[in-house]
C-alpha cells in the first residue's frame, strides 16, 4: 500500500479534492480491474474514453480517481486527483507506485521499423552469457533472469511495463534490453521510465494504420531519443537516411554505427552463406551464425552498445559468435529432401526485401525461389499492393495468402495485394486463402535444391481470424510437410 502524495509525484497535477494522505491498494486505468481502495486513472483511449467508467470505478470500490475532467457530482468519500493529461500522468503513478525500477535497472531501449527483436533479444542473451542478470521485454517473449512471461504487445502498457521492471529490480536484475514500439511512445506508456541508453536501427514503411503520416510515425520514434536523459547514451544507424535526425535533439551521448558512412563503430561483410555471415567487426575477422547485410547492422548495433556499456571487445564477439538466431527471424533449415525451408517474420516491405535480397544473394541462381507471403488485416492497406510487387520481382515463384486476417475478409486483403503484382510475373503468382494450403502447394512445387521462404508471422504461434487466434506455427507446417514431401520422392 501506498500514500497517495507519494504516488502522484510529477503527474502534473492541477486540482485535488480529498486526502492525499490516503493509502491505496493498486493502481488500474481499465475498470473491470478496479478493486476495493484501488487507485483509478481515467484516460482517454484509441477505443474509448475512461472518463466514462468513472461512476462505475467508484461502485467496484474506487477511493480515489485521477482524471482530466472532474464530474458534476463529487463524492465526498473519494478523492480526486485532475491532471493536465492523464496518460502522461499514468505512467508517472505507474513509476512512483513500484519504486522506480528504472532507477535500479539497466534500461536499454530499443526503436525502429525492422531489427528491434534481434538486437533486444540478443543483447539479452550476450549480457545473461556474460555472467549478467538480464531481463528481455519484447515482441516474442519477456524473461525475467530465465523465467519466461508471456509478451501481449512489442511492449507493454505502463502499469504492466513498471511491474516487470520491479519484479526485475528484487530480483538482482543489472540490465533490461527491451523493444520500444511507436505506438508506445505516442501512448506515453515509457515516459515514467528513465533509460541508460537507446538504440535507433532504421525507418521504412509501416504502422501507416495508426500514424497520419510517415513524418508522424518518424516524429513518434525521435520523441524517445528526445526524451533521454543527459546520462544516457543514443546510438543510431548511420546509414540510414533518419539516422542522424533521430538524434538531432537528444540530451543523449550521441554514437553511430554503419557500414557504408563514417561512424564510431564500423564493421565489414567478408562473407554471406545460409550458415552465416562472417564480419570484420572493429579490425577482428569473426564468424556468426546469423544471415545477411540486415544482421551484420543488427549485430554491429549490438557489438556497439556493449562497447558502450563498458564490455570487453574479444569477450563481446566471442560471446556473439556463438548465438543463434531469434525464433521465426531468417530461421532456416534443409529438409531431408535437399529443399531449403524459410520462415522470416517479414511483415514491411523494407524487411521482406531485405529477406529476399539475402535469399538471392547467397542462392547460386539454378535453384527456384517459392514465396509465401500475405498482409495481416486491419493494418495499413498501402503496404499490401508494395508487398506482392516486391515478392514478385525477387522471387521466381509467389503465392500470395492469408496472414492474420483479423477481422477483415481474406479475400479483400488478397486483392488489395493483387494490385501490386507486376503483368510480367502474374503468371508465376498463385493466390490461395488458406494459409496451410498455400503452405502445402509450395512444398509441392518445390524439388531438390530449390528454396522456401514462408514471411510474415515468423515466431507467431497461431492465425488470428474474426477475433479467434487459431493454432498454426509456420516452421511446424513446414517441417511435417517436407518429411512426408521426402518420403513420398523416395517411395519405389
Amino acid at each position: 500500500m501506498k500514500q497517495l502524495k507519494d504516488i502522484l509525484y510529477k503527474s502534473g497535477i492541477l486540482e485535488i479534492t480529498g486526502d492525499v494522505t490516503q493509502t491505496t491498494t493498486r493502481v488500474v486505468f481499465d475498470s473491470r480491474a478496479v478493486v476495493p481502495g484501488c487507485l483509478f486513472v481515467a484516460i482517454r483511449g484509441t477505443q474509448t474514453d475512461g472518463h466514462r467508467f468513472i461512476g462505475q470505478a467508484i461502485e467496484k470500490g474506487a477511493t480515489s480517481i485521477v482524471c482530466e475532467e472532474l464530474p458534476a457530482s463529487i463524492p465526498e468519500e473519494v478523492n480526486f486527483i485532475k491532471v493536465k493529461d492523464s496518460t502522461a500522468a499514468l505512467s508517472n503513478i505507474a513509476s512512483n507506485f513500484y519504486e522506480n525500477p528504472s532507477q535500479s535497472v539497466k534500461v536499454i531501449g530499443v526503436t525502429g521499423t525492422n531489427g528491434k527483436t534481434t538486437i533486444a533479444t540478443l543483447l539479452y542473451k550476450l549480457f545473461s552469457q556474460l555472467g549478467y542478470s538480464c531481463g528481455l521485454l519484447s515482441t516474442i517473449r519477456n524473461y525475467v533472469e530465465n523465467n519466461e512471461i508471456p509478451a501481449t504487445h512489442t511492449t507493454p502498457d505502463a502499469l504492466r511495463l513498471n511491474e516487470l521492471l520491479y519484479t526485475m529490480k528484487k530480483h538482482g536484475v543489472s540490465h533490461c534490453f527491451m523493444e520500444v514500439s511507436s505506438h508506445a511512445v505516442v501512448q506515453q506508456r515509457v515516459s515514467g521510465i528513465e533509460f541508460a541508453g537507446g538504440i535507433f536501427t532504421n525507418l521504412t514503411h509501416d504502422h501507416l494504420d495508426y500514424h497520419k503520416d510517415f513524418d508522424e510515425y518518424r516524429y513518434a520514434k525521435k520523441k524517445f531519443f528526445d526524451g533521454l536523459p543527459a546520462s544516457a547514451f543514443a546510438i543510431s544507424n548511420a546509414d540510414d537516411r533518419n539516422g542522424r535526425f533521430m538524434l538531432q535533439n537528444t540530451r543523449a551521448k550521441k554514437y553511430f554505427y554503419g557500414i557504408k558512412n563514417m561512424a564510431d563503430y564500423r564493421c565489414r561483410m567478408l562473407e554471406n552463406r545460409f550458415d552465416g555471415l562472417e564480419l570484420n567487426m572493429d579490425g577482428i575477422d569473426t564468424w556468426f551464425k546469423l544471415v545477411g547485410p540486415f544482421n551484420a547492422y543488427n549485430l554491429l548495433a549490438v557489438y556497439a552498445t556493449s562497447m558502450l556499456l563498458g564490455e570487453n571487445k574479444e569477450s563481446v564477439l566471442a560471446g556473439l559468435s556463438s548465438l543463434s538466431p531469434v525464433e521465426g527471424r531468417f530461421e532456416h533449415f534443409i529438409s531431408p529432401g535437399g529443399i531449403t525451408a524459410i520462415v522470416d517474420y517479414a511483415h514491411t516491405p523494407d524487411a521482406l526485401e531485405n529477406v529476399l535480397k539475402t535469399i538471392n544473394a547467397v542462392r547460386t541462381g539454378n535453384e527456384q525461389l517459392i514465396t509465401v507471403v500475405g498482409a495481416g488485416g486491419n493494418r495499413d492497406k498501402t503496404k499490401r499492393p508494395v508487398m506482392a510487387g516486391i515478392a514478385c520481382n525477387h522471387s521466381n515463384r509467389v503465392i500470395l495468402t492469408s496472414d492474420n486476417p483479423r477481422n477483415e475478409e481474406p479475400e479483400a486483403i488478397l486483392d488489395d495485394m493483387k494490385r501490386g503484382i507486376p503483368a510480367d510475373k502474374k503468371k508465376n503468382t498463385l493466390v490461395i486463402t488458406n494459409r496451410e494450403e498455400a503452405i502445402r502447394t509450395a512444398c509441392a512445387l518445390a524439388q531438390k535444391g530449390d528454396i522456401i521462404l514462408v514471411a510474415g508471422k515468423g515466431h507467431e504461434k497461431y492465425q488470428e481470424i474474426k477475433g479467434v487466434k487459431y493454432p498454426f506455427d509456420d516452421k511446424k507446417l513446414l517441417h511435417e510437410i517436407l518429411s512426408d514431401h521426402n518420403q513420398e520422392c523416395n517411395k519405389p
